[in-house]
């Protein structure tokens, strides 16, 4: 996974960089989620508890999906 976890290092990243950092991301998002509930249906976790335990990690990703996006599109405009 490209680490982008400097705000420099977004503003010095390319488009290309960016947006192979959000695929990236979703992709680890997408794994996360299912993962998490696979191990919540084998241990016989609540899907409401085990939903809820991945919440603020989901937040967290989702956020930094936004900025990167925002800044995909910014660079995008400029070129």
């Amino acid at each position: 996974m490209v680490e982008l976890t400097q705000q420099n290092s977004i503003d010095e990243a390319t488009p290309e960089d960016l947006a192979l950092a959000i695929a990236d991301l979703e992709q680890y998002r997408e794994r996360l989620v299912h993962d998490t509930m696979d191990m919540a249906k084998r241990a016989k976790v609540m899907k409401t508890q085990a939903q809820a335990n991945l919440e603020p990690a989901l937040a967290r990703i989702d956020a930094m999906l936004d900025e990167l996006r925002q800044r995909h599109a910014s660079l995008a405009e400029e070129n």
